[in-house]
């Protein structure tokens, strides 16, 4: 198993909102794997997503409910991205060798 500190932030939370960790040696393990795939997920959304948002500021007939919408999805989308740079963060740290 991994020391503590080079735990794995999941991109999912747990019941209560707080955030999920994975302790493993195996990054070609089932829980490593599944993780991998909803990052990609996520950042394939979220681009997605700024492309939509791109051509909606671009409308002046957008209604505000549609970009009132489309923002609460942007906060999330942008909550998901900073999760998954945060986990790729710790990941980049604790693979560079230390002087």
């Amino acid at each position: 198993m991994t020391p503590q500190n080079e735990l794995r932030l999941l991109p999912w939370s747990g019941p209560d909102g707080k955030p999920c960790y994975l302790s493993t040696d195996d990054s070609g393990g089932f829980v490593s794997r599944l993780a991998d795939n909803m990052e990609a997920a996520q950042l394939g959304m979220a681009a997605e997503l700024v492309e939509q948002v791109a051509t909606a500021l671009g409308d002046r007939n957008a209604a505000p409910e549609d970009l009132r919408l489309m923002l609460a999805e942007l906060a999330g989308a942008l909550r998901d991205v900073l999760r998954v740079a945060t986990s790729r963060g710790y990941l980049l740290a604790v693979s560079e060798p230390h002087s």
